[in-house]
């Protein structure tokens, strides 16, 4: 495993103790699940307590919506009321970045969620997450564009407004600072 993506152990218990206040505050999002079954899994899977570190450090607010019983994995997303500050102003791939003349953004969606280790929501994901709150209410999120979308130019983002979430299309070289992406992490 690459020691960059080791945390030490004050920073491992300073996170995991952010996550179980989180988890005990939510529990509307992980019926069912106890904290001490996350936490054992999480103690196991160091790289993914890393990647957790990752979303947290930019503003995710990650937090466990499920249970996978075929991998038998938590699912944590990022849970953030508005789209994660850490991860906003960005396009959403790199051909897309590449395309642009000036004005390019610092990163794009696809290369920030590969190096933190997450997967970003599909738009299934997203609305999913939705029933858990309010998210995205002044801000949007990108989501997983279908290929044959993004092969015309085309990114999805969604968002929530007028109590309705809204799925939209841009060029995918386009930013905007009120708009980031959401990631999903399975552990």
């Amino acid at each position: 495993m690459n020691s960059k993506k080791l945390l030490s152990p004050e920073h491992r218990e300073e996170l995991l103790n952010i996550l179980k206040t989180r988890f005990a505050k939510n529990m509307n999002r992980h019926p069912g699940i106890s904290w001490e079954q996350v936490r054992a899994k999480l103690e196991n899977n160091a790289d993914k307590l890393w990647s957790l570190s990752e979303m947290e450090s930019t503003g995710g607010e990650p937090d466990v919506t499920g249970f996978d019983r075929e991998s038998s994995e938590f699912i944590f997303v990022d849970c953030s009321a508005e789209s994660p500050k850490g991860r906003r102003s960005i396009c959403y791939d790199r051909e897309a970045l590449e395309s642009r003349k000036e004005f390019k953004p610092q990163n794009n969606v696809l290369d920030m969620a590969a190096g933190m280790g997450v997967e970003v929501l599909t738009e299934e994901q997203y609305r999913k997450l939705q029933n858990f709150g309010d998210f995205d209410t002044k801000t949007s999120s990108w989501v997983l564009t279908p290929e044959k979308i993004r092969k015309l130019g085309g990114a999805l983002f969604c968002d929530r407004r007028y109590d309705t979430v809204f799925t939209y299309h841009n060029g995918a070289e386009s930013y905007y600072a009120a708009r980031g992406f959401r990631g999903i992490l399975k552990v």
